[in-house]
């Protein structure tokens, strides 16, 4: 043996069907253009040199195609990770399946160990009621929802977020990965907006009690002023 591989490679296959699809067609062999006269020959060669240029043309549109669809990725993806709002895509059943650059920095964890992971354990106790009625009214609709409730970092910060959940894509109307459903959620943290309101409704419930109430007359004073 001297080593060697005899086994056939992608390009020899490739030959090989080629040869295959061009018998079925019937395309002159090598012996028939033996054969041929020369105008016959010269009108083939000319056919063949007009092939050659469209598959030149179709192959350099093919490659303009194929930047502008990798411009368009890119433009998207990064939109979709630099948004300042967290996006996650939900499996039917509640856990995470993607998430972006803005959801890892809201809820603290490496975008990996988000994976597989159920978006309720983000979600306060106190307001895991408020989601399940908030996806319920999701599913059932299939409209999109909004919600506010409070969600938890793995550090055990709490904080306030205005979620809105959708299980349909705008652009381009998948409802799925795959076959499987999906929602896709926006975050967006409004702790501060949160802190604000009610500062101003301490505020107000203080002035209000500050606020002197007006003096009523006695029964006694209201009688003699009848009198007179």
């Amino acid at each position: 043996m001297n080593g060697k591989d005899k086994r056939p490679t992608a390009i020899d296959k490739l030959r090989w069907r080629a040869e295959e699809i061009a018998q079925e067609q019937g395309m002159k062999s090598p012996k028939d253009l033996a054969h041929m006269s020369r105008a016959e020959a010269l009108k083939l060669v000319h056919e063949l040199r007009v092939h050659q240029i469209e598959l030149m043309m179709q192959n350099e549109e093919l490659s303009r195609t194929q930047a502008e669809l990798n411009a368009t990725r890119d433009r998207y993806y990064d939109m979709y990770n630099l948004a300042p709002v967290g996006y996650f895509i939900v499996s039917h059943e509640g856990r995470i399946v993607e998430t972006n650059l803005a959801g890892v920095t809201l809820l603290g964890v490496p975008r990996a160990a988000l994976v597989k992971q159920p978006i309720t354990r983000f979600i306060s106790k106190e307001d895991q009621d408020v989601y399940y009625l908030h996806r319920r009214e999701l599913l059932a609709t299939g409209l999109a929802h909004t919600c506010e409730l409070r969600m938890v970092k793995a550090d055990g910060t709490p904080f306030w977020v205005r979620l809105t959940s959708t299980t349909q894509d705008a652009t381009s109307g998948r409802t799925d990965i795959g076959s499987v459903p999906v929602s896709r959620v926006v975050l967006s943290d409004i702790s501060e907006q949160r802190e604000i309101e009610q500062s101003k409704a301490k505020l107000d419930a203080r002035l209000q009690q500050a606020r002197p109430r007006p003096r009523v007359a006695s029964k006694a004073r209201k009688g003699k002023h009848r009198k007179r």
